[in-house]
C-alpha cells in the first residue's frame, strides 16, 4: 500500500521526462520532481477513471457476483457436506440447546439467525449428508442466503481495496474477477458452510486497515478513528467466526507493529509522548475492541444456549449444572457416610469392580503379585460394582453432619465381599510403575492405613459436599499419595479381559477423574424425601469468565485432537496448485456430485504472480546492493508496502498449516488465495503500467503537497484483461457441473473435466481400450 512510508520522488523507468506546462505542478521542497500528466494518459486509461465507470464497473462485479452465487441455490434441497454440522448448530440455537464445537460462535450465529428470520423452528437436525430439506419442510434457501449474500459483497470489497490502493480500475476489476469467477468460492459461498462469512469479515478488515492507513496524516480525527475501530471490528468478527480467524489478527499485527517501529524511529522527529498516543490508539482499537467483542459473541452464545443439550458431556459438571433439564442438575444427590454406590471412570465409563478371584502369584513377565483381591474396571451394571463409603471420623447420628465432603479421608468397602479397597507399594499388573490396587478384610485392621483415601472433588471449595453424578473427584491414597487410576488395557484371562485399575503416581493426570454414577442403597434412617428435592434446583449460575475459559480450553484441545484421517483430506503443498478438492454431495441417480475444486486458470496464475513478485523483490534488492535502482521508488514503495501488505496475509493464512496435525482441506486455502488475488492485480499493475497512482493517502493539514503520478496501462491492460476475464469464465463454465451439482454428466463428460489426474471425481467412466 501505498503510503505506509513517505514515497521519495518518482524516477520514471523510461529515463527522464520533458517537463511540460501541462503539467499540473504543486510546489514542494524535493528537487528534481518528475511529473505525469493526466492528459497525456490513454484514452481507455482516461474513461476508466472517470467516477461513472468506476461506478459501472463495481456494479457489473456486483451483479455478477450475486447471479453467480445466487444461481440455483435451491439445488441440491439435501443436505450438504458440513452442512451436517453447521445447520445443526443453527437449530440448535432456535431451540437453544447446548452444544458444543471446536469453531467459535459468531458466524453459526448468524445462521441461526437467519433462520429464525426466515421462520425456521429448529425441529430439523441434519444427521446425514444426502437427507431433505424439502420433505422435512426446512427453509434451507433462507439459510444458504446469508453465506451467498456475503460471499457476493466480498466482490466489490475487493475490488475496493485495490482502488483504495491506488491501482488502476481495470487492475481492480483483475482481481475481484479472480474471485469473482473461482468455483471454490462460489461453492463454498452458497451453502451453509462458515467460509464465506469468515472471509468477508477478512476482506472488510483488510479494506478498514487500508482506509486507516490512507488516513495517517489526519491522524486522531473522527474519520481516523473510525476507520481503526471499524478494523478492530471486522477483525474481531473473523477471529470469532472460525477457529483459523486467529490468523486474521496475526496478519494485521504485523504491519501494525512494522508502522509502530517506524514512528519510534528518533529520525522521523517524533516524541515519545507522540508514539504513546499512537501505541494507546492501536491498542484501543486493535486489542482492546477486539477481544471485547470476542468476549461478548462468547457471552450471546451461552445466554442462548441455556437447555441441556448435545455438548453437555463435554463440559465439567459445574458447567452443566448451569442448563437448564440437564441431568446432573436433575438427577444429582448429596452422599451420606453409609451410602452404597456405583463408581464410574469419566473417560472410559468403566465401573469400579472387584470379584473374589485374586491376582496370579507371577505375571507373565516374571514379576510376583500380592495374590490380593483383584481390582478391576467393568463395563456393565453389577452387584460386585458396589462400595459402601465408611468414615474415618466421628459422625453424629442425624443431619448435615453425615454428609461427605471434600477433602474427606473415607474408606470404600466392597458390599458383596465385606473387604476394603486397598493399594500399596506393588507393581500393578499392566504397569510395573504404578501401583496394585486390592482389597482387604474388613475386620482385619492391621492394614488400616493403607485403606484410607482422600476425596478430591474437582473444581470445588474446601467443605462442598459430594454429589452424585456432578460430583466428579480423584480418590487419593493417603500413604502413598497416588491416584485411583484406570486406561483401555485389558487384563489377562485371568481377570476375565477386565480393566486394569493402579494407582497413579502422577496425582495431576486429567484421566485421574471418576464420578458416582448411582446411590444404590442410602444410609439406614436417611431423609431420602429430602435428598431428592435437590433435582428441582434452579439451574444454577456461574462466572462467565470461568466459563469462557473452560469453553476455550476445550476448543483448543478438541480442535488439536481432529486427526482421523479423511479421503479428501489434503496437505497445504497441493492447495495452491488445486491438486485435489473435496466431494460435497452426490446423487446416485442423475450422477449428479459438487466437487469443491477452484477455478484452474486463476488459481495457477496466482501462484505464478508470487512468484513474480517474490523475484522482483529478490532482484531489486541484489541489484540494488551492488548500487543499481532499476525500480524507481514511488513503484517500489507500492510493491513493498502494499503488494507486501497482500503477501503477508497471504503468508499469514497459509503456512501455519504446516505445522497443524489436525485434518486440513482445501478449503482452509480460500483466504490465502483472497490475498493472492490482490498479489496478482499488484503485480500485473507493475507490468503493464510504468508508473503508479500517486498520491493516494489523504492529505493533511500540515502536509506538503506532493505532485500527483497517473499509473496507465493503456489499451493493452483492458485487452489482457478482457481476454483473461473470459477466459476464467469459459472454465468456470465447463466446470460449472461440480460447483452447482447440476446438470448430471456422464461417465466421459465426468472425464473430460478431470482435469488433473489427482482429481477423484465420482462416475467418472472406465478407461477402455481395443481388443
Amino acid at each position: 500500500m501505498s503510503g505506509l512510508n513517505s514515497p521519495t520522488p518518482l524516477r520514471q523507468r523510461r529515463g527522464p521526462a520533458s517537463r511540460s506546462p501541462d503539467y499540473s505542478v504543486v510546489s514542494q521542497d524535493d528537487d528534481q520532481v518528475e511529473f505525469t500528466s493526466p492528459r497525456n494518459r490513454s484514452a481507455a486509461e482516461r474513461i476508466l477513471e472517470t467516477d461513472k465507470a468506476n461506478i459501472a464497473v463495481v456494479g457489473i462485479l456486483t451483479v455478477l457476483a450475486f447471479a453467480l452465487r445466487f444461481y440455483k441455490i435451491n439445488h441440491p434441497d439435501q443436505v450438504v457436506f458440513d452442512e451436517v454440522h453447521f445447520g445443526k448448530f443453527a437449530s440448535y440455537y432456535i431451540t437453544r440447546q447446548y452444544y458444543f464445537d471446536v469453531h467459535p460462535p459468531l458466524a453459526k450465529m448468524l445462521f441461526g439467525l437467519a433462520g429464525w428470520f426466515v421462520g425456521y423452528d429448529g425441529h430439523f437436525l441434519f444427521d446425514n449428508i444426502g437427507d431433505s430439506y424439502t420433505e422435512n419442510h426446512v427453509p434451507y434457501v433462507g439459510m444458504r442466503a446469508l453465506p451467498a449474500f456475503l460471499s457476493s459483497m466480498t466482490v466489490p470489497i475487493v475490488y475496493g481495496i485495490m482502488k483504495e490502493c491506488g491501482y488502476s480500475t481495470i487492475i481492480a476489476a483483475f482481481s475481484a474477477s479472480l474471485v469473482l469467477f473461482d468455483s471454490a468460492h462460489v461453492a463454498q459461498g452458497r451453502l451453509i458452510l462458515l467460509d464465506a462469512i469468515l472471509i468477508f469479515f477478512i476482506s472488510m478488515t483488510m479494506y478498514c486497515y487500508v482506509r486507516f492507513r490512507k488516513l495517517r496524516y489526519q491522524e486522531f480525527s473522527s474519520e481516523w478513528w473510525g476507520w481503526l475501530l471499524g478494523t478492530g471490528t471486522f477483525m474481531a468478527c473473523a477471529w470469532a467466526s472460525k477457529v483459523n480467524g486467529i490468523l486474521t489478527v496475526v496478519a494485521i499485527g504485523i504491519p501494525v507493529l512494522i508502522d509502530l517501529w517506524d514512528i519510534l524511529d528518533i529520525k522521523k522527529g517524533h516524541s515519545m509522548e507522540y508514539f504513546t498516543k499512537h501505541f494507546m490508539a492501536r491498542a484501543v482499537g486493535l486489542i482492546v475492541l477486539p477481544v471485547f467483542l470476542y468476549l461478548f459473541f462468547f457471552w450471546i452464545h451461552l445466554t442462548i444456549l441455556t437447555h441441556t443439550g448435545p455438548g453437555d458431556t463435554f463440559m465439567s459438571p459445574a458447567f452443566q449444572e448451569t442448563l437448564q433439564g440437564n441431568e446432573l442438575l436433575l438427577n444429582s444427590q448429596e452422599i451420606h457416610y453409609f451410602d452404597s454406590i456405583s463408581i464410574r471412570h469419566r473417560d472410559t465409563r468403566v465401573f469400579l469392580h472387584s470379584h473374589p478371584e485374586r491376582y496370579p502369584l507371577r505375571y507373565d513377565d516374571g514379576r510376583v503379585s500380592s495374590q490380593g483381591q483383584q481390582v478391576t474396571g467393568y463395563g456393565h451394571e453389577d452387584s460386585n460394582n458396589h462400595w459402601q463409603i465408611i468414615p474415618t471420623k466421628a459422625l453424629p447420628e442425624t443431619g448435615r453432619g453425615r454428609i461427605v465432603r471434600e477433602n474427606d479421608v473415607i474408606q470404600l468397602l466392597h458390599v458383596s465381599t465385606q473387604t476394603y479397597l486397598l493399594t500399596h507399594d506393588v507393581a500393578s499388573p499392566l504397569m510395573a510403575t504404578n501401583e496394585e490396587f486390592t482389597t482387604w478384610p474388613k475386620d482385619d485392621y492391621s492394614r488400616h492405613n493403607d485403606t484410607l483415601f482422600r476425596l478430591s472433588l474437582v473444581d470445588a471449595e474446601e467443605g462442598e459436599s459430594w454429589k452424585s453424578k456432578s460430583g466428579h473427584f480423584k480418590l487419593i491414597h493417603v500413604p502413598t499419595k497416588v491416584a485411583m487410576w484406570t486406561h483401555p488395557k485389558q487384563l489377562p484371562e485371568w481377570a476375565f479381559n477386565q480393566q486394569e485399575i493402579n494407582g497413579n503416581k502422577n496425582i495431576n493426570e486429567k484421566s485421574n477423574i471418576w464420578f458416582v454414577d448411582n446411590i444404590v442403597a442410602e444410609e439406614t434412617g436417611a431423609d431420602v424425601g429430602n435428598r431428592l428435592n435437590i433435582g428441582n434446583k434452579k439451574p444454577k449460575s456461574r462466572n462467565f469468565f470461568k466459563k469462557f475459559a473452560e469453553l476455550q480450553l476445550l476448543m483448543v484441545q478438541h480442535n488439536a485432537g481432529l486427526t482421523a484421517s479423511h479421503p479428501y483430506a489434503s496437505s497445504p503443498i497441493n492447495w495452491p496448485f488445486l491438486l485435489s478438492g473435496i466431494s460435497f454431495w452426490t446423487d446416485n441417480t442423475g450422477q449428479k456430485q459438487i466437487y469443491l475444486i477452484g477455478n484452474l486458470i486463476g488459481w495457477w496464475t496466482c501462484v505464478v504472480a508470487i512468484s513474480t513478485y517474490v523475484g522482483i523483490i529478490g532482484a531489486d534488492l541484489i541489484a540494488r546492493r551492488r548500487g543499481v535502482e532499476p525500480i524507481h521508488d514511488s513503484v517500489r514503495n507500492r510493491l513493498w508496502n502494499s503488494t507486501g501488505f497482500f503477501l503477508i496475509f497471504w503468508a499469514v493464512h497459509y503456512f501455519p498449516f504446516y505445522v497443524m496435525s489436525r485434518q486440513l482441506f482445501i478449503h482452509h486455502y480460500l483466504p490465502s488465495h483472497l490475498a493472492s488475488a490482490l498479489v496478482a492485480g499488484s503485480v500485473l499493475s507493475f507490468v503493464l503500467s510504468e508508473t503508479v497512482n500517486y498520491p493516494i493517502s489523504i492529505r493533511g493539514p500540515s502536509t506538503h503537497p506532493k505532485p500527483s503520478t497517473y499509473a496507465d496501462v493503456g489499451m493493452k491492460g483492458p485487452i489482457i484483461v478482457g481476454v483473461f476475464v473470459l477466459a476464467m469464465f469459459i472454465m468456470f463454465c465447463y466446470i460449472s457441473p461440480l460447483t452447482y451439482g447440476t446438470p448430471g454428466l456422464d461417465g466421459d463428460q465426468v472425464n473430460a473435466r478431470r482435469l488433473l489426474s489427482s482429481w477423484t471425481l465420482h462416475f467418472a467412466a472406465k478407461p477402455s481400450s481395443d481388443v
